[in-house]
Protein backbone atom coordinates (compact mmCIF):
# COMPACT_ATOMS: atom_id res chain seq x y z
CA UNK A 1 0.00 0.00 0.00
CA UNK A 2 1.32 3.42 -0.93
CA UNK A 3 2.24 5.52 2.10
CA UNK A 4 1.48 9.19 2.35
CA UNK A 5 4.44 11.40 1.61
CA UNK A 6 5.98 13.11 4.64
CA UNK A 7 5.72 16.87 4.73
CA UNK A 8 7.10 19.64 6.88
CA UNK A 9 4.32 22.08 6.05
CA UNK A 10 3.33 23.71 9.34
CA UNK A 11 -0.29 24.29 8.40
CA UNK A 12 -0.93 20.76 7.17
CA UNK A 13 -4.40 19.63 8.22
CA UNK A 14 -4.52 16.83 10.82
CA UNK A 15 -7.61 14.70 10.20
CA UNK A 16 -8.81 13.31 13.54
CA UNK A 17 -10.94 10.18 13.94
CA UNK A 18 -12.70 10.07 17.31
CA UNK A 19 -13.12 6.51 18.57
CA UNK A 20 -15.60 5.71 21.35
CA UNK A 21 -16.47 2.47 23.14
CA UNK A 22 -18.72 1.20 25.92
CA UNK A 23 -18.48 -2.36 27.25
CA UNK A 24 -22.23 -2.86 27.72
CA UNK A 25 -25.26 -1.69 25.76
CA UNK A 26 -26.94 -0.38 28.91
CA UNK A 27 -28.14 3.20 28.41
CA UNK A 28 -27.26 3.34 24.71
CA UNK A 29 -30.91 3.99 23.87
CA UNK A 30 -30.81 7.34 25.69
CA UNK A 31 -30.89 10.56 23.68
CA UNK A 32 -27.43 11.46 25.01
CA UNK A 33 -25.44 8.40 26.03
CA UNK A 34 -21.89 7.55 27.05
CA UNK A 35 -20.69 7.31 23.45
CA UNK A 36 -22.09 10.78 22.72
CA UNK A 37 -20.34 12.15 25.82
CA UNK A 38 -17.01 10.64 24.76
CA UNK A 39 -17.37 12.06 21.25
CA UNK A 40 -18.30 15.50 22.56
CA UNK A 41 -15.15 15.51 24.74
CA UNK A 42 -13.09 14.44 21.74
CA UNK A 43 -14.56 17.16 19.52
CA UNK A 44 -13.81 19.80 22.16
CA UNK A 45 -10.22 18.56 22.41
CA UNK A 46 -9.74 18.71 18.63
CA UNK A 47 -11.32 22.18 18.54
CA UNK A 48 -8.78 23.37 21.14
CA UNK A 49 -6.03 22.53 18.64
CA UNK A 50 -7.74 24.02 15.62
CA UNK A 51 -4.93 26.56 15.31
CA UNK A 52 -2.59 23.61 14.61
CA UNK A 53 -4.77 22.48 11.73
CA UNK A 54 -6.68 19.77 13.62
CA UNK A 55 -10.13 18.89 12.23
CA UNK A 56 -12.71 16.21 13.12
CA UNK A 57 -13.71 13.63 10.55
CA UNK A 58 -17.47 13.37 10.12
CA UNK A 59 -17.37 9.56 10.21
CA UNK A 60 -18.30 8.11 13.60
CA UNK A 61 -16.43 5.16 15.05
CA UNK A 62 -18.68 4.07 17.94
CA UNK A 63 -18.56 0.57 19.45
CA UNK A 64 -21.44 0.25 21.89
CA UNK A 65 -21.68 -3.03 23.80
CA UNK A 66 -18.18 -4.32 22.95
CA UNK A 67 -15.48 -5.36 25.42
CA UNK A 68 -12.02 -3.83 25.34
CA UNK A 69 -10.51 -7.27 25.94
CA UNK A 70 -10.19 -7.98 22.21
CA UNK A 71 -10.20 -6.08 18.93
CA UNK A 72 -13.08 -7.87 17.22
CA UNK A 73 -15.24 -4.73 17.03
CA UNK A 74 -17.02 -3.39 13.92
CA UNK A 75 -16.25 0.31 14.36
CA UNK A 76 -12.60 -0.41 15.20
CA UNK A 77 -12.32 -2.53 12.06
CA UNK A 78 -13.71 0.35 9.97
CA UNK A 79 -11.24 2.70 11.62
CA UNK A 80 -8.30 0.43 10.77
CA UNK A 81 -9.47 0.18 7.15
CA UNK A 82 -9.64 3.98 6.89
CA UNK A 83 -6.18 4.29 8.47
CA UNK A 84 -4.71 1.88 5.93
CA UNK A 85 -6.46 3.84 3.17
CA UNK A 86 -4.65 7.01 4.33
CA UNK A 87 -7.80 8.83 5.47
CA UNK A 88 -6.76 9.42 9.10
CA UNK A 89 -3.88 11.36 10.68
CA UNK A 90 -4.77 11.04 14.38
CA UNK A 91 -6.96 8.81 16.55
CA UNK A 92 -8.55 10.54 19.53
CA UNK A 93 -10.02 8.64 22.51
CA UNK A 94 -11.49 9.83 25.80
CA UNK A 95 -9.20 7.40 27.68
CA UNK A 96 -6.59 4.85 26.66
CA UNK A 97 -8.73 1.88 27.69
CA UNK A 98 -11.46 2.93 25.24
CA UNK A 99 -9.20 1.71 22.44
CA UNK A 100 -8.09 -1.50 24.19
CA UNK A 101 -7.63 -3.00 27.65
CA UNK A 102 -5.17 -5.59 26.36
CA UNK A 103 -1.49 -4.66 26.27
CA UNK A 104 -0.63 -7.02 23.36
CA UNK A 105 -3.63 -5.82 21.32
CA UNK A 106 -2.85 -2.17 22.04
CA UNK A 107 0.77 -2.66 21.01
CA UNK A 108 -0.33 -4.18 17.69
CA UNK A 109 -2.73 -1.29 17.06
CA UNK A 110 0.00 1.27 17.79
CA UNK A 111 2.33 -0.57 15.39
CA UNK A 112 -0.25 -0.12 12.63
CA UNK A 113 -0.69 3.53 13.58
CA UNK A 114 3.08 4.08 13.41
CA UNK A 115 3.36 2.32 10.08
CA UNK A 116 0.85 4.76 8.60
CA UNK A 117 2.16 7.79 10.56
CA UNK A 118 -1.02 8.12 12.59
CA UNK A 119 -0.70 9.54 16.13
CA UNK A 120 -2.79 8.40 19.09
CA UNK A 121 -4.09 10.97 21.58
CA UNK A 122 -5.99 10.58 24.87
CA UNK A 123 -8.29 13.44 25.89
CA UNK A 124 -8.07 12.92 29.67
CA UNK A 125 -4.50 11.59 29.95
CA UNK A 126 -1.17 13.22 28.98
CA UNK A 127 -0.63 10.86 26.06
CA UNK A 128 0.35 11.76 22.55
CA UNK A 129 2.35 9.18 20.62
CA UNK A 130 3.89 11.93 18.54
CA UNK A 131 6.47 12.50 21.31
CA UNK A 132 8.65 10.20 23.42
CA UNK A 133 7.24 11.24 26.83
CA UNK A 134 3.74 10.49 25.60
CA UNK A 135 4.85 7.02 24.50
CA UNK A 136 6.43 6.35 27.89
CA UNK A 137 3.26 7.36 29.73
CA UNK A 138 1.20 5.20 27.37
CA UNK A 139 3.29 2.10 28.11
CA UNK A 140 3.08 2.69 31.87
CA UNK A 141 -0.70 3.10 31.82
CA UNK A 142 -1.19 0.06 29.60
CA UNK A 143 0.97 -2.12 31.83
CA UNK A 144 -1.06 -1.16 34.90
CA UNK A 145 -4.35 -1.68 33.02
CA UNK A 146 -3.23 -5.16 31.91
CA UNK A 147 -2.10 -6.00 35.45
CA UNK A 148 -5.44 -4.87 36.92
CA UNK A 149 -7.39 -6.90 34.36
CA UNK A 150 -5.40 -10.08 35.03
CA UNK A 151 -5.60 -9.54 38.80
CA UNK A 152 -9.40 -9.32 38.65
CA UNK A 153 -9.52 -12.48 36.54
CA UNK A 154 -7.27 -14.33 39.02
CA UNK A 155 -9.44 -13.26 41.96
CA UNK A 156 -12.59 -14.38 40.16
CA UNK A 157 -11.09 -17.80 39.35
CA UNK A 158 -9.86 -18.26 42.93
CA UNK A 159 -13.26 -17.31 44.33
CA UNK A 160 -15.06 -19.77 42.04
CA UNK A 161 -12.55 -22.53 42.84
CA UNK A 162 -13.04 -22.02 46.59
CA UNK A 163 -16.82 -22.16 46.14
CA UNK A 164 -16.61 -25.37 44.11
CA UNK A 165 -14.42 -27.03 46.71
CA UNK A 166 -17.26 -26.36 49.16
CA UNK A 167 -19.68 -28.04 46.74
CA UNK A 168 -21.44 -24.87 45.65
CA UNK A 169 -22.96 -24.22 42.22
CA UNK A 170 -20.98 -21.34 40.71
CA UNK A 171 -23.19 -20.61 37.75
CA UNK A 172 -23.15 -21.39 34.07
CA UNK A 173 -25.80 -22.94 31.85
CA UNK A 174 -28.32 -25.14 33.71
CA UNK A 175 -28.15 -28.86 32.88
CA UNK A 176 -30.92 -31.31 32.10
CA UNK A 177 -32.32 -32.67 35.37
CA UNK A 178 -31.78 -29.55 37.48
CA UNK A 179 -33.15 -26.02 37.70
CA UNK A 180 -31.40 -23.05 39.27
CA UNK A 181 -33.06 -21.94 42.52
CA UNK A 182 -34.93 -18.62 42.09
CA UNK A 183 -32.57 -17.02 44.60
CA UNK A 184 -29.58 -18.35 42.63
CA UNK A 185 -26.49 -20.05 43.99
CA UNK A 186 -27.78 -23.63 44.09
CA UNK A 187 -29.44 -26.36 42.03
CA UNK A 188 -32.82 -27.98 42.67
CA UNK A 189 -34.01 -31.23 41.09
CA UNK A 190 -36.45 -31.10 38.18
CA UNK A 191 -38.15 -34.46 38.74
CA UNK A 192 -39.46 -34.88 35.19
CA UNK A 193 -36.09 -34.13 33.64
CA UNK A 194 -34.28 -36.23 36.26
CA UNK A 195 -36.18 -39.31 35.13
CA UNK A 196 -35.19 -38.53 31.52
CA UNK A 197 -31.53 -38.29 32.58
CA UNK A 198 -31.66 -41.71 34.24
CA UNK A 199 -33.20 -43.17 31.08
CA UNK A 200 -30.41 -41.64 28.97
CA UNK A 201 -27.76 -43.30 31.17
CA UNK A 202 -29.56 -46.65 30.87
CA UNK A 203 -30.02 -46.20 27.10
CA UNK A 204 -26.29 -45.65 26.59
CA UNK A 205 -25.51 -48.88 28.46
CA UNK A 206 -28.00 -50.66 26.20
CA UNK A 207 -26.82 -49.37 22.80
CA UNK A 208 -23.16 -48.70 23.70
CA UNK A 209 -22.73 -45.70 21.40
CA UNK A 210 -23.09 -41.94 21.84
CA UNK A 211 -24.19 -41.52 18.22
CA UNK A 212 -26.84 -44.22 18.54
CA UNK A 213 -28.00 -42.77 21.87
CA UNK A 214 -28.41 -39.31 20.34
CA UNK A 215 -30.26 -40.78 17.36
CA UNK A 216 -32.69 -42.66 19.62
CA UNK A 217 -33.33 -39.58 21.78
CA UNK A 218 -34.13 -37.52 18.69
CA UNK A 219 -36.33 -40.35 17.43
CA UNK A 220 -38.30 -40.05 20.68
CA UNK A 221 -38.56 -36.29 20.22
CA UNK A 222 -36.46 -35.45 23.29
CA UNK A 223 -34.44 -32.24 23.41
CA UNK A 224 -31.68 -30.69 25.50
CA UNK A 225 -32.36 -28.36 28.45
CA UNK A 226 -34.71 -25.40 27.98
CA UNK A 227 -34.25 -22.54 30.43
CA UNK A 228 -34.76 -18.83 30.95
CA UNK A 229 -32.34 -16.12 32.05
CA UNK A 230 -33.02 -13.76 34.95
CA UNK A 231 -34.12 -11.05 32.52
CA UNK A 232 -36.67 -13.40 30.96
CA UNK A 233 -34.78 -14.37 27.80
CA UNK A 234 -35.77 -17.93 26.81
CA UNK A 235 -33.20 -20.52 25.66
CA UNK A 236 -34.94 -23.37 23.87
CA UNK A 237 -33.58 -26.90 23.87
CA UNK A 238 -32.22 -28.40 20.66
CA UNK A 239 -31.93 -31.87 19.16
CA UNK A 240 -29.27 -34.09 20.70
CA UNK A 241 -25.96 -34.84 19.04
CA UNK A 242 -23.19 -37.10 20.30
CA UNK A 243 -21.38 -34.19 21.98
CA UNK A 244 -24.47 -33.37 24.04
CA UNK A 245 -24.66 -37.03 25.05
CA UNK A 246 -20.94 -37.15 25.92
CA UNK A 247 -21.14 -34.10 28.17
CA UNK A 248 -24.26 -35.38 29.90
CA UNK A 249 -22.89 -38.88 30.55
CA UNK A 250 -19.58 -37.62 31.95
CA UNK A 251 -21.02 -34.84 34.17
CA UNK A 252 -20.37 -35.52 37.90
CA UNK A 253 -23.25 -33.19 38.83
CA UNK A 254 -25.60 -36.14 38.35
CA UNK A 255 -24.06 -38.04 41.28
CA UNK A 256 -24.17 -35.01 43.56
CA UNK A 257 -20.64 -33.73 42.91
CA UNK A 258 -19.00 -30.69 41.32
CA UNK A 259 -15.92 -30.74 39.11
CA UNK A 260 -12.87 -28.51 39.28
CA UNK A 261 -9.79 -28.93 37.03
CA UNK A 262 -10.11 -32.70 36.82
CA UNK A 263 -11.05 -33.14 40.49
CA UNK A 264 -14.52 -33.72 41.97
CA UNK A 265 -15.87 -32.55 45.32
CA UNK A 266 -19.10 -33.41 47.18
CA UNK A 267 -21.81 -30.96 46.12
CA UNK A 268 -24.61 -29.27 48.01
CA UNK A 269 -27.21 -30.49 45.48
CA UNK A 270 -28.83 -33.96 45.58
CA UNK A 271 -27.77 -36.73 43.18
CA UNK A 272 -30.27 -37.94 40.56
CA UNK A 273 -28.22 -40.86 39.16
CA UNK A 274 -27.14 -43.86 41.21
CA UNK A 275 -23.35 -44.04 41.68
CA UNK A 276 -23.25 -47.64 40.45
CA UNK A 277 -25.06 -46.70 37.21
CA UNK A 278 -22.76 -43.69 36.73
CA UNK A 279 -19.63 -45.84 37.25
CA UNK A 280 -20.82 -48.43 34.71
CA UNK A 281 -21.34 -45.68 32.14
CA UNK A 282 -17.87 -44.20 32.81
CA UNK A 283 -16.35 -47.66 32.36
CA UNK A 284 -18.09 -48.08 29.00
CA UNK A 285 -16.99 -44.61 27.91
CA UNK A 286 -13.41 -45.53 28.78
CA UNK A 287 -13.74 -48.87 27.00
CA UNK A 288 -14.89 -47.06 23.86
CA UNK A 289 -11.88 -44.73 24.17
CA UNK A 290 -14.15 -41.73 24.52
CA UNK A 291 -13.58 -38.97 27.03
CA UNK A 292 -15.61 -35.78 26.92
CA UNK A 293 -16.79 -36.43 23.37
CA UNK A 294 -13.41 -37.32 21.82
CA UNK A 295 -13.57 -39.60 18.80
CA UNK A 296 -13.09 -43.31 19.46
CA UNK A 297 -10.73 -45.54 17.53
CA UNK A 298 -12.26 -47.69 14.80
CA UNK A 299 -12.86 -50.61 17.19
CA UNK A 300 -15.63 -52.16 15.15
CA UNK A 301 -13.96 -52.00 11.74
CA UNK A 302 -16.20 -49.50 9.96
CA UNK A 303 -14.55 -49.64 6.55
CA UNK A 304 -16.11 -46.41 5.25
CA UNK A 305 -15.53 -44.26 8.33
CA UNK A 306 -15.19 -40.63 7.23
CA UNK A 307 -15.97 -41.49 3.60
CA UNK A 308 -19.71 -42.25 3.42
CA UNK A 309 -22.23 -39.47 2.70
CA UNK A 310 -26.02 -39.33 2.42
CA UNK A 311 -26.96 -37.89 -0.98
CA UNK A 312 -30.45 -36.81 0.13
CA UNK A 313 -29.23 -34.72 3.07
CA UNK A 314 -25.70 -33.87 1.94
CA UNK A 315 -24.42 -35.03 5.34
CA UNK A 316 -21.71 -37.45 6.39
CA UNK A 317 -22.88 -40.83 7.67
CA UNK A 318 -21.11 -41.68 10.93
CA UNK A 319 -20.25 -45.14 12.30
CA UNK A 320 -22.58 -46.41 15.00
CA UNK A 321 -23.10 -49.67 16.90
CA UNK A 322 -25.86 -51.21 18.98
CA UNK A 323 -25.74 -54.22 21.28
CA UNK A 324 -28.61 -56.66 21.28
CA UNK A 325 -28.54 -59.91 23.23
CA UNK A 326 -24.77 -59.78 23.54
CA UNK A 327 -24.15 -59.17 19.83
CA UNK A 328 -22.75 -56.00 18.25
CA UNK A 329 -24.60 -54.62 15.21
CA UNK A 330 -22.77 -52.08 13.05
CA UNK A 331 -24.48 -49.21 11.23
CA UNK A 332 -23.84 -45.92 9.48
CA UNK A 333 -26.16 -43.11 10.65
CA UNK A 334 -26.96 -39.96 8.64
CA UNK A 335 -25.76 -36.88 10.53
CA UNK A 336 -28.96 -35.02 9.68
CA UNK A 337 -31.11 -37.83 11.10
CA UNK A 338 -28.97 -38.08 14.23
CA UNK A 339 -29.34 -34.36 14.87
CA UNK A 340 -32.91 -33.65 13.74
CA UNK A 341 -34.68 -36.98 14.12
CA UNK A 342 -35.26 -40.08 12.00
CA UNK A 343 -38.06 -38.46 9.96
CA UNK A 344 -35.70 -35.81 8.57
CA UNK A 345 -33.92 -38.33 6.28
CA UNK A 346 -35.44 -40.83 3.81
CA UNK A 347 -32.88 -43.46 4.85
CA UNK A 348 -31.46 -42.49 8.27
CA UNK A 349 -29.31 -45.59 8.86
CA UNK A 350 -27.63 -48.36 6.89
CA UNK A 351 -26.35 -51.77 8.00
CA UNK A 352 -22.57 -51.39 7.75
CA UNK A 353 -21.89 -54.77 6.17
CA UNK A 354 -24.43 -54.20 3.42
CA UNK A 355 -23.06 -50.86 2.20
CA UNK A 356 -19.41 -51.93 2.63
CA UNK A 357 -19.96 -55.05 0.50
CA UNK A 358 -21.66 -52.91 -2.16
CA UNK A 359 -18.71 -50.49 -2.30
CA UNK A 360 -16.12 -53.29 -2.51
CA UNK A 361 -18.13 -54.97 -5.28
CA UNK A 362 -18.38 -51.67 -7.13
CA UNK A 363 -14.61 -51.12 -7.03
CA UNK A 364 -13.88 -54.70 -8.11
CA UNK A 365 -16.24 -54.63 -11.09
CA UNK A 366 -14.69 -51.43 -12.50
CA UNK A 367 -11.48 -53.32 -13.31
CA UNK A 368 -13.48 -55.88 -15.30
CA UNK A 369 -15.69 -53.44 -17.23
CA UNK A 370 -13.98 -51.35 -19.97
CA UNK A 371 -16.79 -48.78 -19.96
CA UNK A 372 -16.63 -48.24 -16.20
CA UNK A 373 -12.84 -48.16 -16.39
CA UNK A 374 -12.91 -45.35 -18.95
CA UNK A 375 -15.52 -43.44 -16.92
CA UNK A 376 -13.41 -43.74 -13.76
CA UNK A 377 -10.28 -42.63 -15.62
CA UNK A 378 -12.07 -39.48 -16.83
CA UNK A 379 -13.27 -38.82 -13.28
CA UNK A 380 -9.74 -39.10 -11.90
CA UNK A 381 -8.32 -36.71 -14.49
CA UNK A 382 -11.03 -34.15 -13.71
CA UNK A 383 -10.38 -34.42 -9.98
CA UNK A 384 -6.64 -34.00 -10.51
CA UNK A 385 -7.19 -30.89 -12.64
CA UNK A 386 -9.24 -29.23 -9.89
CA UNK A 387 -7.35 -30.65 -6.92
CA UNK A 388 -3.99 -29.04 -7.70
CA UNK A 389 -5.28 -25.40 -7.78
CA UNK A 390 -7.34 -26.03 -4.62
CA UNK A 391 -4.31 -27.39 -2.75
CA UNK A 392 -2.15 -24.50 -3.94
CA UNK A 393 -4.73 -21.98 -2.71
CA UNK A 394 -5.01 -23.77 0.64
CA UNK A 395 -1.22 -23.74 1.02
CA UNK A 396 -1.09 -19.97 0.44
CA UNK A 397 -3.89 -19.40 2.96
CA UNK A 398 -2.22 -21.57 5.61
CA UNK A 399 1.16 -19.88 5.03
CA UNK A 400 -0.49 -16.53 5.77
CA UNK A 401 -2.19 -17.99 8.84
CA UNK A 402 1.12 -19.30 10.24
CA UNK A 403 2.72 -15.88 9.75
CA UNK A 404 -0.22 -14.18 11.48
CA UNK A 405 -0.17 -16.58 14.44
CA UNK A 406 3.58 -16.20 14.93
CA UNK A 407 3.32 -12.42 14.79
CA UNK A 408 0.73 -12.63 17.58
CA UNK A 409 2.86 -15.02 19.64
CA UNK A 410 0.20 -17.73 19.48
CA UNK A 411 0.50 -21.25 20.87
CA UNK A 412 3.11 -23.26 18.98
CA UNK A 413 0.84 -26.31 19.18
CA UNK A 414 -1.67 -24.56 16.95
CA UNK A 415 1.10 -23.50 14.57
CA UNK A 416 2.41 -27.07 14.57
CA UNK A 417 -0.95 -28.45 13.45
CA UNK A 418 -1.07 -26.06 10.52
CA UNK A 419 2.52 -26.85 9.55
CA UNK A 420 1.70 -30.58 9.64
CA UNK A 421 -1.12 -29.91 7.19
CA UNK A 422 1.27 -27.90 5.00
CA UNK A 423 3.59 -30.92 4.86
CA UNK A 424 0.64 -33.10 3.76
CA UNK A 425 -0.26 -30.60 1.04
CA UNK A 426 3.33 -30.43 -0.21
CA UNK A 427 3.52 -34.23 -0.40
CA UNK A 428 0.20 -34.51 -2.23
CA UNK A 429 1.15 -31.77 -4.69
CA UNK A 430 4.47 -33.49 -5.37
CA UNK A 431 2.64 -36.74 -6.17
CA UNK A 432 0.06 -34.99 -8.37
CA UNK A 433 2.68 -33.03 -10.30
CA UNK A 434 4.84 -36.09 -10.90
CA UNK A 435 2.03 -38.50 -11.73
CA UNK A 436 0.21 -39.20 -14.96
CA UNK A 437 -2.96 -41.27 -14.70
CA UNK A 438 -3.35 -43.75 -17.54
CA UNK A 439 -5.72 -46.61 -18.27
CA UNK A 440 -3.08 -49.29 -17.71
CA UNK A 441 -2.19 -48.10 -14.19
CA UNK A 442 -5.85 -47.91 -13.22
CA UNK A 443 -6.66 -51.35 -14.60
CA UNK A 444 -3.65 -52.90 -12.86
CA UNK A 445 -4.54 -51.33 -9.50
CA UNK A 446 -8.15 -52.49 -9.62
CA UNK A 447 -7.20 -55.97 -10.83
CA UNK A 448 -4.81 -56.31 -7.89
CA UNK A 449 -7.57 -55.07 -5.60
CA UNK A 450 -9.94 -57.78 -6.80
CA UNK A 451 -7.31 -60.51 -6.47
CA UNK A 452 -6.10 -59.88 -2.92
CA UNK A 453 -9.03 -58.22 -1.15
CA UNK A 454 -10.32 -61.40 0.46
CA UNK A 455 -6.84 -62.23 1.82
CA UNK A 456 -6.35 -58.95 3.67
CA UNK A 457 -6.95 -58.47 7.39
CA UNK A 458 -9.52 -55.78 8.37
CA UNK A 459 -6.90 -53.09 9.23
CA UNK A 460 -5.23 -53.68 5.85
CA UNK A 461 -8.60 -53.48 4.08
CA UNK A 462 -9.34 -50.18 5.82
CA UNK A 463 -5.96 -48.78 4.74
CA UNK A 464 -6.46 -49.87 1.11
CA UNK A 465 -9.89 -48.21 0.96
CA UNK A 466 -8.47 -45.04 2.55
CA UNK A 467 -5.69 -44.94 -0.08
CA UNK A 468 -8.04 -45.44 -3.01
CA UNK A 469 -11.32 -43.72 -2.12
CA UNK A 470 -11.98 -39.98 -1.63
CA UNK A 471 -15.67 -40.37 -0.72
CA UNK A 472 -18.70 -42.62 -1.15
CA UNK A 473 -22.19 -41.21 -1.81
CA UNK A 474 -25.27 -43.32 -1.05
CA UNK A 475 -28.48 -42.38 -2.87
CA UNK A 476 -31.30 -44.09 -0.96
CA UNK A 477 -34.01 -43.02 -3.40
CA UNK A 478 -32.34 -44.65 -6.40
CA UNK A 479 -30.50 -47.26 -4.31
CA UNK A 480 -27.20 -46.30 -5.93
CA UNK A 481 -23.65 -46.06 -4.63
CA UNK A 482 -21.17 -43.61 -6.21
CA UNK A 483 -17.46 -43.98 -5.48
CA UNK A 484 -15.09 -41.02 -5.94
CA UNK A 485 -11.43 -42.07 -6.18
CA UNK A 486 -8.31 -40.26 -4.98
CA UNK A 487 -6.10 -39.16 -7.88
CA UNK A 488 -2.99 -39.92 -5.79
CA UNK A 489 -4.31 -43.30 -4.71
CA UNK A 490 -3.78 -45.41 -7.82
CA UNK A 491 0.01 -45.67 -7.65
CA UNK A 492 -0.01 -45.84 -3.86
CA UNK A 493 -2.60 -48.61 -3.99
CA UNK A 494 -0.56 -50.61 -6.49
CA UNK A 495 2.49 -50.44 -4.21
CA UNK A 496 0.43 -51.16 -1.08
CA UNK A 497 -1.26 -54.25 -2.52
CA UNK A 498 2.00 -55.51 -3.98
CA UNK A 499 3.51 -55.34 -0.48
CA UNK A 500 0.44 -57.06 0.94
CA UNK A 501 0.76 -59.85 -1.64
CA UNK A 502 4.31 -60.50 -0.47
CA UNK A 503 3.11 -60.73 3.15
CA UNK A 504 0.25 -63.10 2.24
CA UNK A 505 2.58 -65.23 0.12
Amino acid sequence: MKRREDTTTVNRSTRCAIYTRKSTDEGLDLAFNSLDAQREAGEAFVLSRKHEGWTCLEARYDDGGYSGGDIDRPALKRLMIDIEAGLVDAVVCYKVDRLSRSLPDFSRLIEVFDRHRVMFVSVTQPINTADSSGRLMLNVLLSFAQFERELIADRTRDKMAAARKKGKWTGGFPVLGYDVHPDGGKLVVNEEEAEAVRQIFALYLDVGSQQATAAELNHRGWRTKSWMTKDGTPHEGVDFDKNHVARLLSNPLYVGKVGLRGQVFPGEHPAIVDQELYDRVQALLAQNNVSGGAVAKNRYGHLLRGLLHCTACGCAMSPSVTRRKGRVHRYYVCGNAAKHGWKSCPHPSLPAGQIEDAVVARIACIGRDPGLLQETLAQLRTIKATRQPALTAERRRLDREVTRLRDRGSDEVQVGRIEARLVEIAEELAVLEGQTIDRRDLARALTLFDEVWGCLFPPEQERVIALLVERVDFDAEREMVAVTFRPTGIRALTEEIADAQEVVA
